[in-house]
């Protein structure tokens, strides 16, 4: 089985493979990309966002996580390095810690993990890419044998990830979970409930473990979800305002509108704006 035709379409891909100065500029704007995990290699680079001042002029090697529906765009232009994304359907999903541990150093409640990589660890990951790359390419790549290779890149990104972190509390561990639960169910299931219960928590409990975890509330996290969401439709899809509304579930553009503007400060067509105006005038950056 094929993880990508040759002439890619990238909605029946499970994995895309390319290094950044063969990437196609369609690939930034393919609507199907919403669904893959996505690993950006810098290699020889500077970081590609505002971060310390003494990191922001260090050229090195540089890896970038980001989880499925962000928002953030790249500007690759001139850059040299890997990308490769996949998706969720090649992960070992029934080795439940190895899943959320995935999701943990993708940042699936955020935007982004990026991760500066010294010797000993492009070394590392080098050996894993350069067979994964091997069978990518293979016109009989065996999807066993990608999986389990995939698996191996990702435990050395977790295992490097754990030495700036320490290893999940309970706690953590149904954090992630309610955010596993979140990404399947967040458009049709509004009711906390329905988390609290396939978590085997009261609500209040849940919420407790959330605000300990991760500083927020179940409903502020469905909240951010949908408007995390909302913005990537406003910036990838070709739908209106109104169908993205309905696509969400809001009963009507006003009540979304209001929606989104609490939460963000400026209405879909503000953002729609300030976006467009973004990617033409900068280059070279991450946008939000």
């Amino acid at each position: 089985m094929r993880v990508e035709e040759n002439n890619v379409q990238l909605d029946r891909a499970l994995l895309y493979i390319r290094n950044l100065d063969s990437c196609p500029p369609s690939y930034l704007y393919d609507p199907a990309r919403k669904d893959f995990f996505e690993v950006l290699w810098l290699q020889d680079e500077y970081p590609l966002h505002q971060t310390t001042p003494e990191l922001a002029a260090v050229r090195g090697q540089w890896v970038y996580l980001m989880p499925p529906y962000r928002i953030h765009q790249l500007n690759k232009a001139g850059k040299k390095g890997i990308l490769f994304s996949f998706k969720r359907e090649l992960l070992e999903e029934e080795d439940k810690e190895f899943a959320l541990d995935v999701f943990r150093i993708f940042n699936i409640s955020g935007e982004f993990t990026i991760m500066q990589l010294t010797p000993d660890k492009v070394e590392r990951l080098n050996k894993v890419y350069e067979l994964l790359e091997a069978e990518y390419k293979d016109n009989s790549g065996n999807l066993a044998m990608i999986k389990s290779l995939l698996k191996v890149f990702l435990l050395h990104l977790i295992k490097m990830k754990n030495e700036e972190f320490t290893s999940l509390n309970i706690n953590q561990k149904r954090a992630y979970e309610f955010l596993l639960l979140l990404e399947d169910h967040y458009i049709e299931e509004r009711n906390m409930q329905f988390y609290a219960d396939k978590l085997g928590l009261s609500a209040k409990r849940l919420n407790q473990v959330l605000k300990e975890v991760l500083n927020a509330t179940s409903i502020q996290l469905l909240h951010d979800r949908l408007i995390l969401e909302a913005k990537r439709q406003i910036i990838h899809s070709e739908n209106s305002i109104k169908e993205i509304a309905w696509v969400l579930g809001f009963k009507d553009r006003p009540y979304f509108s209001r929606f989104f503007k609490v939460h963000t400060g400026q209405t879909p067509e503000a953002f729609q704006k300030h976006v467009k105006h973004h990617v033409e005038t900068l280059q070279n950056t991450l946008v939000s």
